[in-house]
Formats: C-alpha cells, structure tokens, sequence
C-alpha cells in the first residue's frame, strides 16, 4: 500500500479521497489554488499545497504545478478524482515518466474511451451494441449533412473528445443541424482543446443508464450494478439512483453483461462507467460512452453494494488483485442522489457563489451527505457549481424516495441559493415517484410553469 497519495482535486470529492485514505492509513496530500485555501479539503489534509491562483487553468489543470507538488511532497501516487485532469492521458504518462502511480486507468484506456469516435468504433468489434452513426470524426458540416440523411433525424452531433455535456447538441433537420454542428464544434474546442464530431442517432424518450465497473491488473474485471441518470438539465445529471426502476431483471442482467465486455475489450483496470442509452419502447439499449474515472454518482453504487469504491481504486492502483469476484457482490436496497449546487432554479439555474452564513445537513438513518461546505465558508465563483450531494438508501425504492423528500426538507443553507427547491418539486411529482421519466423529463418539467409558480405562491 502507498504511503503518501496527493489528491490533484478539490471540493467534496478531495475530502472523499481524504476519507479513504485516512481509513487506509495512507497520509493524504492536498493541494489548492488561492481560491481554495480555507476549503475543507486542505484543512481535512496532512499536507497541503498551493498549486496557482484561483482560474483552474493556472492551478488545478496546471499539469507542472501538479508534478511539483507531488515532488516535494514526496508522493507514490496521485489520485485525480473527476473532472479537471481525471481523463487526461497525457497527464496519466507524465506521471508514469516521473514514477508516479496514475490512480485510474493506463493512459491506453483513457485514450482509447475517451475519443468517442474511436470508443464506438472499439465497441462495434468487440459486438457492443451503439446507436446508429458515422463512422469516425465529421470532416466538416457537409459530411454532417450526409450522416444525417443516411441515419435519419432527429440526430444528436457530439464531441469527440466531449463530456459533461459539452460540445453536444440535437438536430431536427438540415437548418438546426448546421447551426448545432457550428456551435458544438465551436464550444468543444473551447472546453477540450479539440473541435472534433461525430454523430449518432438520437433516441427520443430514453433513458440514460450506466454501468459501474471495476478492473485490476490480474484481467479481473466486475460490475457493481447500474444507476439511472436520466434526471438531466442539459446533460447535467441532477438526481441519481441505483437500481433503475425502468429495467426488468432479463434487461438488467443484458446491459451488465454488455458493460463488462466492453470493458475486457480494452482490458480496463480501475474504476469506469460504461453509459448507455435504454429505449423502453424498443426495448433496445446502446452504448453511449464510457468515463474512465470515478463519477459524481459513486455513492449509490456504494451504498447498495457496501464496496467503498475510492479505496478498491487505490488498492487496485497499488497492484492488489480485487478481493472480491462477481458472484460475491450483492445488490440490496434503493439509493438515490441528489446533486446540491450553487444555482438559482427560479432564475434560470443564475450561478450562486458566494458567503455561506449558515448551513445544516440532514442527518438520521439511511442519510450520508458529501460536501466540503461550512458555516462562514465562501463558494468562489471560479468552478463548478456543485457544493455536495444528499444520498439516501432505502429497503426499497418506495422508502427511499420518502427520505430522501424528508432529507431534502431538513437541509438548510443561508447566503446562496441552491436547487433543492426544484429536487423537493421533483419528488412531489406522481410521474417520477412512479419512475415515468426519461431524459427530457427534467425539461419537460421545467416548461410546464408549475415549479416556478410555487415560488409566487
């Protein structure tokens, strides 16, 4: 086991790495930006380090700054937790060059599943189903057109190097795609570097369900179930949960059975998602994409299997076997989790960074709550909105949702504004307690008034 590990993150998932850490006994290494420095993450820490000033770009995706400190920390290993460098392969190699243990998957693997082109292309060799689309990246919006013709509309044109729901837009015809196809093009090259796209049909109606996987070096390779992430605002998931209440138990054992092919197909090691998009009406589903990292939603996988996925991912990093074989893992329970951010749902999602006077978690039986925030501490304006997230686990879905609503209700925060008035609306809804939703429910939602009309009245 490692004995030093610099977290190259920040916010709830730093202190979740810390957590993990800690309970192995391994000495926890923050580092932070001049933003971050009264963050709970550095202060949870046995170390930390300034890494740059407060825009991500001069700090937490600063690969230089991020090898120094772990140099003079003198660490074994780095653990980039999601989002910023977590996907990056070139970030992976550096460390490998420098004798530092990458915890996640090899550089191949990032590589590979993260050009979405090229990860469709791997998953249709090795018999994975994918939605109808091109073959490779589009040379330009004139190729587009012809995809789209051949395919049929409407389409969805993505990026190639894409994630969190950037550089991805749908299209109803030749007009829209060419407007989608600029504007995706344009805004992946501003969020990755890379303005390159594919496409893909688009399903109406479905359901976005993704598979928990874990691999080691020995060629083992699990799944940990599946979560239904279909409550989603622009592609950003904001309600979770574990198992999907849309699937029966022939489709489920199906796409478990096709995540972990597509994950021996690459021979992945560490902790990865395989997405796909389910169509209740066909009873279809389709391989979307796979994240090669530990995903915001871990928590639920967590909590139906009791398998702490942080630590097998630095245990799996430090070259031991997986401890655990398939027909060892056991689902029991409902899980359910809501993503708490910084954002006014009444005025357009308006971004709310700033002084937190007061704030107080639920608490009580079946409630966890991950957040790096504090009473008197200041959200900076500078990264994502997410401050934490409440999950919940039940016997069963039925009671789940009931506490997650009583969870929901109890959460108190003073200074910011937060979505949890849209997540206690969502609950109050018939249609999501009865698990009719899709991935345009949230939308739909949104566009009937009745969420905005609470606050007036």
């Amino acid at each position: 086991m490692f004995q030093r590990i610099l977290i190259a993150n920040r916010g709830e998932i730093a202190l979740r790495i810390i957590r993990a850490c800690k309970e192995l006994g391994v000495r926890a290494v923050a580092v932070y930006s001049e933003a971050d420095a009264d963050s709970l993450h550095v202060q949870m820490a046995d170390e930390a380090i300034c890494i740059g000033p407060s825009s991500a770009s001069d700090s937490y995706l600063k690969i230089s700054n991020i090898i120094s400190a772990a140099e003079i920390a003198d660490v074994e290993a780095i653990h980039p937790g999601y989002g910023f460098l977590a996907e990056n392969a070139h970030f992976a190699e550096i460390c490998a060059n420098c004798r530092i243990v990458f915890i996640g998957p090899s550089p191949d693997n990032i590589r590979t599943m993260g050009d979405k082109a090229v990860a469709r292309e791997t998953m249709q060799k090795s018999g994975v189903a994918v939605t109808p689309g091109s073959e490779g990246v589009l040379a330009n919006k004139d190729e587009a057109l012809k995809w789209a013709k051949r395919i049929g509309y409407p389409v969805l044109v993505k990026a190639a190097a894409g994630g969190g729901g950037k550089g991805m837009r749908a299209a109803h015809n030749d007009v829209s795609l060419v407007q989608a196809f600029m504007t995706a093009s344009s805004e992946a090259e501003r969020a990755f570097g890379y303005s390159g796209m594919y496409m893909e049909k688009y399903v109406e109606k479905a359901r976005h369900i993704e598979v928990q996987i874990l691999g080691d070096e020995a060629g083992n390779i699990v799944h940990l179930g599946e979560r239904d992430c279909s409550i989603q605002r622009r592609h950003q998931k904001l309600i979770e949960e574990a198992p999907s209440p849309a699937l029966d138990d022939d489709i489920r054992r199906k796409i478990h059975r096709a995540a972990v092919k597509a994950a021996e197909a690459v021979k992945y090691r560490n902790a990865g998602t395989v997405e796909f998009l389910y169509d209740e009406k066909t009873r279809e589903f389709y391989f979307m994409e796979m994240n090669t990292r530990i995903q915001v939603e871990h928590p639920i996988s967590e909590e139906i299997t009791g398998i702490d996925l942080i630590k097998e991912q630095i245990r799996v990093a430090a070259g031991e076997s997986l401890s655990f074989s398939q027909r060892d893992i056991r689902m029991h329970g409902h899980s359910i989790e809501f993503r708490v951010n910084a954002e006014d749902p009444y005025r357009n999602f308006t971004p709310s960074p700033g002084h937190v006077e007061r704030v107080h978690f639920p608490g009580g039986n079946g409630v966890r709550v991950d957040s790096h925030v504090y009473s008197g501490y200041d959200i900076p304006p500078y990264y994502d909105s997410m401050v934490g997230k409440i999950i919940v686990k039940g016997n069963d879905r039925e009671e789940a949702l009931s506490r997650m609503y009583r969870a929901l209700d109890e959460f108190r925060i003073e200074g910011i504004s937060t979505t949890v008035p849209l997540g206690l609306a969502l609950l109050a809804d018939a249609r999501f307690g009865a698990g009719a939703y899709d991935t345009r429910f949230l939308e739909h939602f949104l566009e009937e008034g009745t969420f905005h009309m609470s606050k007036q009245q």
